[in-house]
């Protein structure tokens, strides 16, 4: 049941960053839900390092879109640079 809790979560947290982030990001469901899962573990590493515990709940998931859209913006420089 976890994994597809996870997937879920994943679904939302890179929802909400895309909508958060301004700009056009043209990927599909299946990235989106890379990116929020992806986003999650970002967000969880960074809550660590500032001693907060974001272990699901509201806070796990204020983090998850932090971290989506940090990686948000690395996706956009990564396409910028190769031109597409």
């Amino acid at each position: 049941m976890s994994f597809i809790w996870m997937i879920i979560v994943g679904l939302v947290a890179g929802l909400l960053a895309r909508a958060i982030k301004p700009g056009s990001d043209p990927m599909g469901w299946i990235m989106t839900i890379v990116l929020g899962i992806v986003g999650a573990l970002l967000g969880g590493f960074l809550a660590s390092l500032i001693g907060i515990n974001a272990d699901g709940g509201f806070t796990g998931l204020i983090f998850s879109v932090i971290g989506a859209i940090i990686l948000l913006f690395i996706y956009e420089m990564i396409m910028s640079k190769r031109g597409v």
